[in-house]
């Protein structure tokens, strides 16, 4: 049964349904003037994109199934303009749909996709990944990577988003800890009475318990603040140094958010007494919380984070949990919460 969790936030925000089984079979709302539906996809999900395909089949639609590079390496013009001259080559018009099934890099690259494609086509996601689900695929944040993470991109909220626990459930390990690291920033920024239960159950932290919890959160930042002219920049909380170190070294996403709110939390302790043991309740999910990178290389990419100014760098910090700020931080706080990290 799908459960709808942005109903209080229509307005602004995309209609997200949190169930078991949604995309057993998936159906699109109903709309005469749709022909025809692209699935993009990437390896990982490709059996619930075709699965997912055979449904809007069934369904009457003309649909093809197209599967793009993993994770960051989807992420780049070229990809973009290959995708954008298939579409071309389909016929795909304004009234069709792209459904994008895969994580977080995917719904990105997907979402940017269809934002620019004849100015604007109806997008779908169905997150596979537990961060994409509680992170990626929420807010209408789309991009692509230049010099820098997610330095081209537009806002553009997908028509819906649903998310299918049974899918979360079924992968790896590894990826889902990946998910973790987000909801547990979420818990960090948002809500204590989430973080005492990301504490005590670690792993075993059931995600019907969690995952609307943080969407929901999300979902009322973004329709306070849309384009992050304000609030919203508080949802980047351990992403500033996480960015850079993902650009800098081997790590996933999900683990480079780990370890930079690590480095966020060590700037909070100093500045504001923060006192949350956060190593410790990231390796509880098996997180990394220092990386190994170039320490001037993750330098010149914190020069390039969206959230600078001409005043320095500035990042998402801790007063306590559920309050977050965002202020310019100096040099000698940089070195600090590199150092924490192992940087």
């Amino acid at each position: 049964m799908l459960t709808k969790v942005t109903d209080q936030f229509s307005n602004v925000v995309s209609t997200v349904q949190v169930g078991r089984g949604s995309t057993s079979p998936l159906h699109l709302d109903e709309r005469s003037s749709r022909s025809n539906v692209v699935v993009l996809t990437q390896p990982g999900a490709e059996l619930v994109a075709r699965r997912c395909a055979e449904s809007l089949r069934a369904d009457g639609y003309v649909t093809e199934v197209r599967v793009l590079p993993d994770r960051e390496a989807a992420k780049t013009w070229s990809v973009v303009a290959d995708v954008h001259g298939w579409l071309a080559k389909k016929n795909i018009g304004r009234a069709d749909t792209i459904v994008a099934v895969g994580g977080g890099s995917l719904t990105d690259v997907a979402g940017f996709i269809a934002s620019t494609w004849l100015r604007g086509i109806e997008a779908v996601y169905v997150p596979t990944t537990l961060l994409g689900a509680v992170d990626a695929s929420i807010g209408g944040k789309t991009g692509i990577n230049l010099a820098g993470k997610n330095l081209v991109g537009s806002f553009s909220h997908p028509a819906s988003v649903i998310i299918d626990l049974d899918v979360l459930d079924e992968v790896s390990d590894h990826v889902q800890r990946e998910g973790w690291a987000e909801i547990y920033k979420t818990a960090l920024i948002s809500d204590l009475a989430l973080l005492d239960l990301l504490h005590k159950g670690g792993l075993r932290t059931p995600l019907d318990s969690v995952v609307a919890r943080c969407v929901e959160f999300k979902a009322e930042v973004v329709s306070e603040d849309f384009r992050e002219q304000g609030r919203r920049a508080v949802l980047n909380f351990g992403h500033t140094i996480g960015h850079a170190i993902e650009f800098a070294s081997q790590c996933s996403h999900g683990e480079a958010v780990s370890v930079g709110i690590v480095a966020a939390a060590a700037i909070s302790k100093q500045r504001y007494g923060f006192d949350i043991d956060v190593r410790s309740g990231l390796s509880a999910f098996g997180l990394p919380v220092s990386a190994t990178a170039e320490e001037s290389r993750v330098r010149e990419l914190l020069a390039l984070d969206k959230k600078n100014d001409s005043d320095g760098v500035r990042m998402v910090l801790l007063r306590k949990v559920g309050d977050p700020i965002v202020d310019h931080v100096t040099n000698s706080e940089i070195d600090l919460a590199l150092a924490s990290v192992g940087v």
